[in-house]
């Protein structure tokens, strides 16, 4: 199959590079087409438009920033549902918000194309070591078709949600909901531990040993303990991002979420300090 890919972030271009690496010929686009440089010399090709990606595609791979970016490469004239053929497939992996994945399924329908969710759990060093693990949901025969390419860009793991395309994506914000508050919980109790005066990374070597062997737990944990917050793996400026889909979520299911409230104010207080570029585990700062 033909393989569109677009959107060449920090995740994004380990994940295309995967895909190279397999053998597949992809069709590249990016918003800054310098960004795809490196893989146009490792044989990829570059699109001017994401219009030329979608009709030159069989699948097409996007992972942009949010809800809006998605919009935008996918809707209208020269969006990718108008312009990918009947039959082909959009695999979205993008953190976004379900209600989006709903509207823009009902959208892929019209044009007698499909979309499926693919949000991933994983950071740009697990996508290099192809450890990936991929959140899917949408039209169980289409997944099965996506499923060797999802195991080519990076997947360990590919874990299905059913039939309703949303599903995908609320698991993927129930995930970064506990990946931020524990982020948070370390913060305050390596604080703490510091101000009450004990070896925290003891501590920390104890607890990721015992009680809390995650690799949430040891590599957050870690970073913190470090003062580790750039460059940022993941931005915190989209953490801020996803806990505010977080949030929308909850009031959507009339679901309450005081600690996602409580995250909401500390990442806030870290934008206003200019640290919306580093990690996420810099909400550590709001503390200082």
């Amino acid at each position: 199959m033909k393989i569109g890919f677009i959107g060449l972030g920090n995740l994004g271009t380990p994940i295309a590079e995967n895909l190279l690496q397999k053998g597949h010929a992809l069709l590249l686009y990016n918003r800054t087409a310098a960004k795809a440089q490196p893989l146009v010399e490792k044989g990829a090709m570059l699109a001017a438009t994401v219009k030329q990606v979608a009709e030159g595609s069989d699948v097409v791979f996007s992972i942009v920033s949010d809800d809006g970016a998605l919009n935008h490469i996918t809707l209208g004239a020269d969006g990718i549902a108008a312009n990918l053929k009947p039959g082909g497939i959009h695999i979205s992996m993008s953190t976004i918000l379900p209600a989006t994945a709903t509207q823009l399924n009902a959208l892929h329908q019209q044009h007698k194309n499909h979309y499926i969710a693919a949000p991933i759990m994983g950071r740009p060093e697990a996508a290099k070591a192809r450890k990936l693990n991929f959140l899917v949901s949408g039209d169980a025969p289409v997944i099965q078709l996506a499923k060797p390419l999802l195991t080519d860009a990076g997947a360990v793991g590919i874990w299905e949600f059913g039939s309703e395309v949303s599903a995908a994506n609320v698991a993927k914000l129930c995930s970064n909901f506990l990946i931020i508050s524990a982020i948070e919980a370390m913060a305050e109790a390596i604080n703490l531990g510091n101000k009450s005066g004990i070896d925290t990374a003891k501590w920390h070597a104890m607890l990721t040993q015992t009680l809390f062997t995650s690799p949430v737990y040891v590599n957050y944990g870690n970073m913190i303990l470090k003062d580790a917050y750039a460059p940022g793996g993941f931005a915190l400026k989209l953490g801020l991002k996803d806990v505010n889909l977080v949030l929308q979520q909850g009031e959507a299911a009339g679901a309450a979420m005081p600690t996602a409230e409580l995250a909401k104010k500390q990442l806030d207080t870290c934008i206003q300090q200019g640290l919306g570029e580093h990690d996420w585990t810099a909400i550590a700062m709001a503390l200082k």
